[in-house]
């Protein structure tokens, strides 16, 4: 049996490059020096109503939102609001449960239990998981905990739930993504988020990641980093719909 390093951080576009279709997927970590945490969320899309999409940002808060409202075919699983802040706690999902989490949060529930209540998404045979994640700005001891809610079987028959708590490390991320590649039907990810490094470059970081994405199936990219100390913020936001229309 050949060695294997578990403990092994690839960087982000060595995880994502020659994977046609890893759907949506979120990153969450510590800067290489401590001082900043690190939230990333991109989307993909193969039909023409996934790809009919862009990020806003409005207050802080980041949407998917169409690109053009007279090609919308089914709002209800490609429009929500994408990463919302609670106080000191950054929420990033790949569906409408970001609202969940907020509401659940705002009620005094953890993360899991605030999760209870949603289960995958209704789009069989493809049952695609919801992807989450919980990033604590704390000075002192940052974390960060993500999840995913995926199909116990083929036939979507229940909800398998799994919640992942880190301490945040300096240059260390975790990589959730909703899809293992293509496929019919998608094959859906599977294991525990992968572990990236990060370095202390937000442009770097975002060039490097929009970069190693499929070309065709790409949509659009949000980073976020904030210092922990000062909450000063930096963001980059890449729509490949706006990009083309220039």
């Amino acid at each position: 049996m050949s060695e294997m390093n578990i403990y092994e951080t690839p960087s982000i576009a060595e995880r994502v490059r020659g994977n046609s279709y890893p759907g949506r997927g979120i990153v969450l970590g510590l800067t290489a020096d401590g001082t900043r945490a690190l939230a990333a969320y991109f989307i993909m899309g193969r039909s023409a109503n996934s790809r009919n999409r862009i990020f806003t940002v409005k207050q802080g808060e980041v949407f998917t939102e169409p690109f053009d409202v007279s090609k919308v075919q089914d709002p209800s699983l490609i429009i929500y609001a994408a990463i919302r802040q609670l106080d000191n706690r950054l929420i990033v999902t790949n569906g409408n449960q970001t609202d969940t989490v907020y509401a659940g949060l705002a009620a005094g529930k953890s993360f899991s239990e605030a999760l209870e209540s949603r289960c995958f998404e209704p789009d069989g045979p493809n049952f695609t998981p919801r992807i989450s994640g919980l990033l604590t700005l704390d000075p002192e001891q940052p974390r960060y905990e993500m999840s995913i809610l995926k199909s116990i079987d083929a036939a979507g028959s229940d909800c398998a739930r799994y919640t992942f708590s880190y301490p945040a490390k300096p240059g260390l991320g975790h990589f959730l993504h909703t899809y293992l590649g293509d496929g019919s039907p998608i094959p859906t990810f599977c294991g525990e988020p992968e572990r990236i490094s990060l370095g202390n470059d937000v442009d770097g970081f975002t060039a490097a990641l929009w970069e190693a994405l499929d070309p065709d199936n790409k949509i659009s990219l949000y980073v976020r980093t904030v210092e922990l100390k000062t909450d000063w913020t930096e963001e980059r936001l890449i729509n490949k719909n706006q990009q083309e229309a220039l």
